[in-house]
């Protein structure tokens, strides 16, 4: 009969405890066994004293009457130097992932290396734009300071065309003095012509006695 030192699980779905046990070679794993050896829990830490305990006495019984341990007791058994390490065979190709895999893989290191390098080539950027911000609020700034010396030149043109027409004004008046000097003239001209009249009126009244006094001369003599 072969026997071997192994590991019998136990425990609880996702939560398991082994059971350092010898049994029969040809029994399940989970079967029966001649004789418990110690216990192995890997839900604790590495450095807990319940992670391993084992009989030592009796495994070595066991370990001198033929019995082989498997790979992983081995490996517990040579850290107390009961037995020598086993060898650790090279991995095949078998353990690496598909082509595919790696590809899936370099594709994400790609586009996670993408993702790294945009923020940083985005801050200068948006350092530009702050930068152009203010820019554009020193031109907006100036936009309403030209239009309002836009608002100003019209007003200053309306004020020199206002400017002539003042002074239009200013010579229409003496125009105006002057033709309301021109109207007592007129007025003074029916005077005038008043007077006139009157003097012609009295030219012929001096003429009146100056022919009266011919006449009577001329009679004188014809008598």
């Amino acid at each position: 009969m072969s026997l071997r030192i192994r590991l019998s699980r136990g425990g609880a779905k996702k939560r398991p405890f082994y059971r350092i046990v010898v049994a029969d070679s040809r029994k399940a794993r989970d079967g029966r066994y001649i004789e418990r050896l110690g216990t192995y829990n890997p839900m604790v830490a590495k450095d807990h004293p319940d992670r391993l305990n084992t009989n030592d006495e009796r495994i070595k019984y066991w370990l001198g009457v033929g019995a082989l341990p498997s790979d992983r007791v081995a490996r517990f058994l040579s850290d107390k130097g009961m037995v020598d390490k086993p060898a650790i065979p090279e991995q095949t190709k078998q353990h690496l992932p598909r082509a595919k895999t790696l590809e899936r893989q370099k594709e994400a290191e790609e586009k996670a290396k993408a993702a790294a390098e945009a923020p940083a080539e985005e801050a200068p950027a948006e350092e530009a734009k702050a930068e152009e911000a203010p820019a554009d609020e020193a031109k907006a700034d100036e936009a309403p300071a030209e239009d309002a010396k836009a608002d100003e030149a019209p007003a200053e043109e309306a004020k020199a065309e206002d400017a002539p027409a003042e002074e239009a004004k200013a010579d229409e008046a003496p125009a105006e003095d002057a033709k309301a000097e021109e109207v007592p003239a007129d007025e003074a001209k029916p005077e005038e012509a008043a007077a006139e009249e009157a003097k012609a009126d009295e030219a012929p009244a001096e003429d009146a006695p100056a022919e009266e006094e011919a006449k009577a001369e001329d009679d004188k003599k014809d008598d």
